[in-house]
């Protein structure tokens, strides 16, 4: 098998069969179902889907001097404290872009002037249908910050490339935030 090419077969093909589906559990920003397959080989099982209520966004603000801004908080799920780049949930409805700087206004203070989308992610894509997409935020103006009543955090102006090696050293683990990251490093190096 040549590795130079792609291997050709229908991608719209679905090898799974949903014979049922029940959502289990909802709240504003989830809803678990449980669906009975029969799986690619034939044998019936389950499958868990959480499926999001949000689009996942993600803001990478870089200035004119190289640097960037990362929010600390406690994340409840991991039982630890996390550095990430800006981000929250935009509405499904909602255009992202908008949500967007709405989100860099809420956790950093910051408006942008140019914006760039840079990434669509699928964060686990194995047991959620969450789709994520990281922008890219530049030609910055600080203003004041208007944190959500369950956000506890801290901002940090660093280096990119700083956050950058915290990324390749996992003192930052958030997938969105890694992704955003390296390729915000890349495209600016880029433009070089």
């Amino acid at each position: 098998m040549s590795l130079s090419s792609a291997p050709v077969f229908d991608e719209n093909h679905n090898p799974w069969q949903t014979l049922s589906s029940e959502v289990k559990y909802h709240n504003p920003w989830i809803s678990v179902r449980e669906d009975q397959v029969l799986n690619p080989g034939g044998g019936r099982g389950i499958y868990g889907v959480v499926s999001m209520k949000n689009k996942a966004l993600g803001i990478i603000p870089v200035d004119a001097e190289g640097n960037t801004w990362l929010v600390g908080q406690y994340r409840y799920t991991l039982n630890e404290y996390c550095w990430e780049i800006p981000m929250g949930g935009g509405l499904i409805e909602l255009d992202i872009l908008e949500s967007a700087q709405r989100e860099l206004k809420e956790e950093t203070g910051l408006l942008a002037a140019r914006w760039t989308r840079i990434a669509r992610i699928h964060t686990s894509n194995s047991v959620t249908d969450e789709e994520g997409f990281v922008f890219l935020a530049e030609d910055l103006t600080q203003g004041d910050v208007e944190p959500e009543e369950t956000e506890d955090l801290r901002l940090w102006k660093l280096p990119l490339a700083e956050a950058v090696r915290m990324c390749m050293d996992d003192r930052i683990t958030d997938a969105i935030s890694v992704a955003g990251l390296l390729k915000a490093e890349r495209l600016l190096a880029a433009r070089k």
